[in-house]
């Protein structure tokens, strides 16, 4: 059984990683345990190359079982675990076990790749080496890879062959970014070829090619005008079935005498949509004579590669039959060129292609292909060089912030999932998260969140969700600007574009209800101005309308009902205001401050315990669900820990401050100082009040308490003798 240690911050009990016997009894800690159970690729300030190459199935996610399965990768590789805790930059080649066989193979790999690099005598290989494939690679043209480049042969013939597949069918890229042919390309391109030579060779039949090499051309003569002369015929058709359609079939008048206000051109191709010729009932095709100008061209060349070689050249015009015989006769060599095989070598023209499938160009290339699948086991253990380089400088903070988040609570340290320094109301906070949009479960982690969005020329624009542990919030609003500083020192405008309102500090619960008072006083005293100003407004255009016509009334008589009202109301306000006074001014001296305390107390105390209550209860959990995470923890963020996280502005220690300010308003400043004289006063006055009250035995408001007579007690008398 493995002793674990846990340590406590924050209230919660975290495992300690601190020796390679901790990494390797990891999948035996009980997974409700680890704070977290999963969390993204994207979005943490860790190297997103080293995540990629924990997230095995590639869901964007890192779970338990994944980050379990590195450090059992890593377990027969290194001699010691614990050197993945050290989080940095360099691994040393003393660390990699060379008692076992992946170990083995990985230390010469590291060792070829700093012998390329020109670091033979390097002992410790870094992330940038071990990623620097272009440079590693480019010593050898075959580097198990599965592509061959024209460079990976000295034989003439094997590049010129090899080029001719890219120029075919597309190259490939390999480690270093050379373009070549994959094992699958080859074999296509040699299947093109020989499909091609076939369909060729078909094409010699005397049925097929019934003009020999001639038969192409005239077949595209064809092609060129046979929707024309189909459309001819066709026309011809119908006017021998009505002779009332000709004249509609040749073309309205008024087609051309709409191109006959034009200049001509040469070519007239403003009659490219007429007929070939004039349309008559059973009239045979002319190829020359009283044919379309735009046709003319396509009507000879069909004449000279079609008719004269089968009808004969005294052959002029084409009748019905004549034409359905001539495709008849080129139908099959249209349905063999139709079924064309092999026409991505076919650029490459008939006599290469005939060479290369003569040639031992096949059999070079899969001499090259096998050199260079026996090479795929040395190289295969460069790629995991770069993997054990990647998990030596990050694996370490990801564990500290997925096992347990000590990097959280560090006072030297940062989280990987806070993403800078957010400056904004004389106050910055380092709780930034990533997000992509604000999270309607961020409520219940109990803080005051401000979702900011951030941009900078040049880069994508990113969402934060800034926590404030400390201060207030009377100037956090939407719409506020500040600046925002990643984790690499690029300043981003940010704009507050939503807030999740919760307590920010006792401090702030205290003045609460005041500030809600003074805001009220405020608001009703607004709006009881505005509906001054409106009924006055009112008043005076009404007053204006009728100023002609107004008449004098009489002056009201004075209600006397109303005046006995006002009179009652005075004198009861008189004598709740004297009780009050008489039970203040019964208080002793020592008893004022208690007495306004105690009402500081009922009017703060409620907000304040309401507020103490939230702060207890403020987690990180429900603000990191909105970028991906699963935490199983509750990462508390008491109040001491909250004001490690923002800092409010303040002097700088030994800095000398003037407070002679020329811009002060003086008025304010003397009505405040005739405020507190008067407050001075007031206090002076009820202390004399409570003083002379000692002395006289009353108020000197009130009449002196009546004289009380003491009689003289009756004289004793005397028993009688018994």
């Amino acid at each position: 059984m493995h002793t674990w240690k846990f340590f406590r911050t924050g209230g919660l009990d975290q495992v300690t990683l601190e020796s390679g016997a901790d990494l390797l009894n990891l999948e035996q800690l009980d997974q409700k345990l680890w704070v977290a159970l999963s969390c993204p690729v994207k979005g943490l300030e860790l190297d997103e190359a080293t995540l990629k190459l924990l997230d095995a199935d590639g869901d964007g996610r890192i779970r338990v079982p994944e980050l379990l399965a590195a450090i059992k990768w890593a377990t027969p590789r290194l001699k010691d675990l614990g050197v993945l805790l050290h989080g940095t930059d360099g691994l040393p080649l003393a660390a990699i076990n060379d008692a076992t066989p992946e170990g083995k193979i990985l230390l010469a790999s590291a060792r070829q790749i700093l012998a390329n690099l020109g670091k033979k005598e390097a002992a410790a290989i870094t992330v940038a080496d071990s990623s620097n494939t272009a440079q590693i690679f480019a010593a050898s043209a075959l580097n198990g890879d599965g592509v061959i480049p024209p460079e990976a042969t000295e034989d003439a013939a094997v590049q010129a062959l090899i080029k001719d597949i890219i120029a075919c069918l597309g190259g490939t890229a390999d480690r270093t970014g050379a373009i070549g042919v994959t094992a699958a390309q080859i074999e296509a391109f040699f299947g093109e070829l020989t499909a091609y030579a076939a369909w060729v060779e078909h094409s010699a039949r005397k049925d097929i090619a019934v003009l020999g090499e001639a038969t192409d051309a005239a077949v595209a003569a064809l092609k060129a005008v046979r929707p024309k002369v189909q459309d001819y015929f066709g026309r011809c058709r119908l006017a021998a079935y009505d002779g009332r359609a000709a004249a509609a079939l040749n073309g309205a008048e008024s087609e051309y005498l709409a191109i006959a206000a034009k200049d001509l051109k040469i070519t007239a191709d403003e009659v490219t949509g007429f007929p070939l010729s004039r349309i008559e009932g059973g009239r045979a095709l002319p190829l020359f004579d009283g044919v379309n100008p735009a046709w003319a061209a396509a009507l000879a060349t069909l004449h000279a590669a079609v008719v004269t070689p089968v009808l004969g050249a005294a052959k002029t015009a084409l009748t019905e039959a004549d034409w359905a015989a001539l495709n008849a006769k080129f139908a099959p060599y249209e349905t063999w060129l139709g079924g064309k095989a092999g026409s991505a070598v076919e650029p490459l023209g008939l006599a290469r292609i005939k060479a290369i499938l003569a040639g031992e160009g096949r059999a070079a290339l899969a001499a090259l292909v096998a050199r260079d699948q026996a090479l795929e086991p040395e190289f295969k253990a460069i790629s995991d060089v770069d993997r054990l380089t990647h998990y030596h400088r990050d694996l370490r903070a990801l564990l500290h912030n997925f096992v347990n988040f000590a990097d959280f609570y560090s006072r030297d340290q940062w989280a990987v999932f806070q993403a800078g320094t957010l400056y904004l109301d004389s106050r910055s906070t380092e709780l930034c998260i990533r997000v992509d949009a604000p999270n309607p479960l961020a409520a219940m982690s109990k803080a005051y969140i401000a979702y900011v969005d951030c941009k900078r020329a040049g880069l994508p624009p990113m969402k934060i969700a800034a926590c404030f542990t400390q201060g207030d919030s009377d100037y956090l609003f939407v719409g506020r600007n500040g600046v925002f500083y990643d984790r690499q020192g690029r300043d981003w405008d940010a704009v507050v574009t939503a807030i999740v309102d919760n307590p920010i500090s006792i401090r702030q619960a205290f003045w609460s209800p005041y500030k809600k008072f003074l805001r009220m006083i405020e608001e009703q005293v607004a709006k009881r101005a505005a509906a001054a100003e409106a009924a006055s407004s009112a008043k005076l255009a009404s007053t204006a309308e009728g100023a002609v016509a107004a008449k004098i009334e009489p002056p009201k008589k004075v209600d006397v009902g109303a005046v006995a009202a006002i009179g009652v109301a005075i004198s009861g306000a008189v004598t709740a205001l004297t009780l009050i006074l008489g039970y203040v001014f019964q208080l002793k001296p020592w008893q004022y401050p208690l007495v306004v305390l105690g009402l500081i107390l009922v009017i703060s105390t409620p907000s304040m315990v309401i507020a103490w209550l939230k702060l207890r209860q403020r987690t990180l959990g429900p603000i990191l669900e909105g970028n991906g995470w699963a935490v199983n923890g509750r990462v508390a963020i008491n109040i001491p820990f909250g004001t490690k996280l923002t800092d409010l502005a303040v002097l700088p220690a030994g800095a000398r401050r003037s407070l002679d300010d020329p811009y002060e308003d003086k008025d304010a400043a003397r009505r405040r100082r005739l405020l507190w004289v008067l407050l001075l006063v007031l206090a002076a006055a009820a202390l004399y009040v409570r003083w002379d009250r000692t002395q006289r035995g009353h108020y000197f408001w009130q009449n002196p308490p009546p004289a009380v007579a003491v009689e003289a007690a009756p004289a004793a008398v005397a028993e009688p003798a018994k």
